[in-house]
């Protein structure tokens, strides 16, 4: 009983005279790395912390870019995202756009484009030609469609600082990869009987492409936009001879290569 006792009581003393294990947040690194301390402060920039092995005036820092989360000893946690990348640091502006391909109807076509954003440097475009909507320069009577679909990577800076974000989560340089096909139908002279008259027939033509295609986008006031590209890839159609298919050019079956130009203007909406 007395052995009891005494063991109850070296238990109460020590408890009492030892201090408690020291509770310790964690910082989360995006190496995967963690740092067991205790947090002092969280700045614009950086995180101060103390260690459990140094003096507790001495500060440890870290910039906020470098951590992915920190739990603190309570168990809440507080992540950091890149303001470059973070969506809500664009809520404020429009991430819709519809566009009209500025010369097309030059061309025998006009053509109409939607751009979605996705996330700060990523959206989707969607493009269609509505061939025979607008003038036609070789007398054929063109008439059919073509679609375009692609993914725009849009560049961001060499280099950052603080509070830096996009002008525009639309703005800037992009490169896109880009698939299109089309069917159209056209007028194309001969020649029949003896005596050579001339004639027309009426000729289908189907086509496709997938390309690489480089570009730039200005957007003012949030309002309205102009965007410049060009694209260069691989093609194909039902004439030996490639041609122009009014969304883009086609060189020949011997030279598969395919090549589109343009400037688009347009409207953003939410």
């Amino acid at each position: 009983m007395k052995k009891i006792k005494l063991i109850a009581i070296f238990l109460l003393l020590t408890g009492i005279l030892m201090p408690p294990a020291l509770a310790q947040d964690q910082i989360f690194k995006k190496n995967d790395d963690v740092i067991n301390c205790k947090i002092k402060e969280i700045g614009m920039d950086e995180v101060k912390y103390t260690l459990p092995d140094y003096p507790q005036d001495v500060f440890f820092t870290i910039d906020k870019i470098k951590i992915t989360k920190v739990v603190f000893e309570n168990g809440s946690e507080m992540e950091f995202k890149d303001e470059m990348t973070d969506p809500e640091m664009y809520e404020d502006q429009k991430k819709n756009a519809i566009k009209v391909d500025f010369l097309s109807p030059l061309t025998g076509n006009t053509t109409f484009s939607y751009e979605r954003s996705l996330k700060p440097g990523r959206s989707i475009e969607g493009s269609l030609g509505i061939i025979g909507l607008g003038i036609d320069p070789d007398q054929v009577n063109q008439s059919g469609a073509f679609m375009k679909f692609g993914m725009k990577f849009i560049k961001s800076p060499d280099f950052y600082m603080r509070g830096m974000r996009y002008a525009h989560i639309l703005k800037g340089s992009y490169f896109k990869p880009e698939i299109a096909f089309g069917y159209y139908t056209q007028e194309s002279a001969h020649l029949e009987g003896d005596m050579g008259s001339s004639g027309s027939e009426k000729k289908n033509v189907f086509s496709g492409t997938v390309q690489l295609v480089l570009g730039k986008q200005w957007v003012m006031d949030d309002v309205f936009l102009v965007d410049f590209y060009g694209g260069i890839g691989y093609g194909f159609d039902n004439q030996s001879d490639g041609g122009y298919h009014y969304g883009y050019t086609v060189a020949s079956d011997e030279v598969p290569l395919s090549f589109s130009m343009g400037l688009k203007i347009g409207f953003l909406f939410r």
